[in-house]
């Protein structure tokens, strides 16, 4: 099942389970929140709104508040000597869909544990739970430069003086 939803301005295709950046909303890294504004509800028997589905929302989990990428906006007024820099980060909520209700029912109180992170290898080599751990390898000391850099002696030398 998927779900239309309008935010900021604009319109996103959601499911569940889905990461989102939208415009900055509020809401703690953590903290549920309920999107009500649903104008489409899709699956095998699609409904449409006029403009929003009554009793639709979207439940989500704010993930983290950030800023987008320095934007600069330059302008130049040729032969006038006018110009004007401006620069700009916009601000946004990082959002997990964690489901898509209806019927004006409420989201769950507590939001998903997401699956574990794996183990890395090494991690899991000093714990022991892997078997013995492999001896690591000795680094090994640079070698020499070969050919015309290592030939020539250092401070100007080389060249011979004339009499």
């Amino acid at each position: 099942m998927f779900a239309v939803i309008k935010t900021g301005g604009k319109q996103y295709r959601v499911a569940e389970d889905q990461y989102l950046q939208i415009e900055k909303i509020k809401g703690e890294p953590g903290q549920i929140i309920q999107l009500g504004d649903v104008l489409m509800l899709g699956g095998e028997a699609p409904k449409f709104g006029a403009p929003t589905i009554a009793g639709a929302s979207v439940a989500a989990e704010v993930i983290s508040q950030g800023r987008g990428p320095k934007i600069i906006a330059f302008k130049k007024r040729r032969r006038k000597n006018s110009r004007r820099k401006r620069g700009h980060r916009q601000e946004f909520t990082l959002i997990r869909i964690t489901e898509i209700l209806t019927d004006g029912k409420a989201p769950s109180k507590e939001a998903k544990p997401r699956p574990a992170a794996k183990p890395k290898p090494q991690a899991a080599a000093e714990a022991g739970t892997e078997g013995e751990a492999k001896p690591k390898a000795k680094a090994k000391a640079p070698k020499a430069k070969a050919g015309r850099a290592a030939a020539k002696p250092k401070g100007g030398a080389s060249k011979a003086k004339k009499k």
